[in-house]
């Protein structure tokens, strides 16, 4: 009487009436979901086929869409931004890394910048250090200086936490906190190479662009942070946890910068 009511095929009626659901698409569904309320609305579907593909799900980037738009999930990525071009080096610091972003082992070549983040009713300044073997964040500090204090932590962290290495490059842009006496010293002291950026020529410093850019794209709220504390608390869980541990980088096939470097043990221990 209802299929007459409503003009369907009765046997479209008991054909979904047999219809089992689908568990795995289910399971497919609610982990992609997870993964991307994780990444706070910021990774697409490039990003969660490479997450679930290392957790072991067999799923193209058709399926990750489909899956996306059924379930009203739109990744949140700002637009392109045209900077400025220059050419002009320091001569007592020249550009030793060329855009030569592409390094071959781990603690060769370390890239460092300031960016600045509101928390409270000011702004807090963030420093990091960055490898660029994997992009993993080595070293950061916060704090309400832009001061060479300020960059002398994060590398201070950075040198710590690897082991203390010889011979590796150091490169930023020509900041004054990277260019003081106080942070050439302490380059000096660690036996660590340096080079800048030419003047005004953020390319020259990309990878630690980019990774600022998605910093404050996915992570930090647009209206800021309640307090310094709150916000140091956060950035510690998205640079050394998040972005170092669970988020894709296309500079790593779709690896996160931890399983990068986990990798090249695996492999030089193999050979």
């Amino acid at each position: 009487m209802l299929c007459e009511l409503f003009d369907v095929a009765s046997s479209c009626y008991y054909e979904f009436k047999q219809r089992k659901p689908d568990a795995n698409r289910i399971r497919l569904a609610s982990r992609t979901k997870e993964l991307f309320n994780m990444s706070r609305g910021a990774a697409g579907s490039r990003t969660l086929v490479s997450i679930l593909r290392s957790e072991g799900f067999e799923i193209g980037r058709f399926k990750v869409r489909k899956l996306m738009q059924e379930a009203g999930l739109v990744s949140k990525q700002p637009g392109s931004h045209r900077y400025k071009q220059a050419k002009s080096e320091r001569p007592d610091i020249p550009n030793l890394l060329k855009r030569e972003f592409s390094v071959v082992a781990p603690n060769q070549v370390w890239c460092g910048d300031i960016t600045y983040i509101w928390s409270g009713s000011k702004w807090s300044y963030l420093a990091v250090v960055l490898d660029l073997f994997s992009r993993r964040v080595v070293g950061w500090a916060l704090s309400n200086k832009p001061d060479a204090d300020l960059t002398c932590k994060a590398l201070d962290m950075a040198w710590e936490q690897r082991g203390r290495p010889n011979s590796v490059m150091f490169h930023s842009d020509q900041g004054c906190q990277y260019s003081s006496r106080q942070y050439r010293q302490r380059l000096w002291r660690y036996r660590i190479t340096q080079s800048m950026s030419r003047r005004g020529n953020c390319w020259d410093n990309a990878p630690m662009e980019r990774l600022f850019r998605s910093l404050k794209t996915e992570w930090v709220p647009a209206t800021g942070y309640l307090t310094q504390t709150q916000a140091k608390r956060d950035i510690s869980y998205y640079l050394m946890d998040y972005y170092n541990r669970q988020r894709p980088h296309q500079a790593n096939d779709g690896l996160s910068p931890v399983n990068a470097e986990n990798q090249l043990k695996t492999m030089s221990g193999i050979c």
